[in-house]
């Protein structure tokens, strides 16, 4: 079983900052990719970004350039910096992590943090 767990969401005034944590507990072999969707109400769950242990990324158009992710792989930890946040970047975003099981069998399970609500006033 695997567990993520997610802080620092919150309200912000446009043109503010949050950081994002997930941090993934339980036992397994490793996680590739491991990142952050989000979701408004009437849309569908978007990549916002995401991370590959070698270091590879990708970002949403919409976000380039104001939000990074980073990880910590011996945490089992994936941040995402919010720079400049806009009022459209309003939704709840969520951690996904992509798990690989322990050896021999190394099958992939994806698992969803519970959701950080994260609102950009004008």
């Amino acid at each position: 079983q695997v567990q993520l767990v997610e802080s620092g969401g919150g309200s912000v005034q446009a043109g503010g900052s949050l950081r994002l944590s997930c941090i993934a507990s339980g036992s397994f072999f490793g996680i590739n990719p491991m990142g952050w969707y989000r979701q408004v109400p009437g849309k569908q769950r978007e990549l916002v970004a995401d991370m590959y242990t070698g270091g590879r990324t990708n970002y949403a158009d919409s976000v380039k350039g104001r939000f990074a992710i980073s990880r910590d792989n011996a945490k089992n930890t994936v941040y995402l910096q919010m720079n400049n946040l806009k009022p459209e970047d309003t939704a709840v975003y969520y951690c996904k992590a992509v798990v690989i099981s322990n050896p021999p069998r190394f099958r992939e399970n994806e698992y969803w943090g519970q959701g950080s609500q994260v609102t950009v006033s004008s």
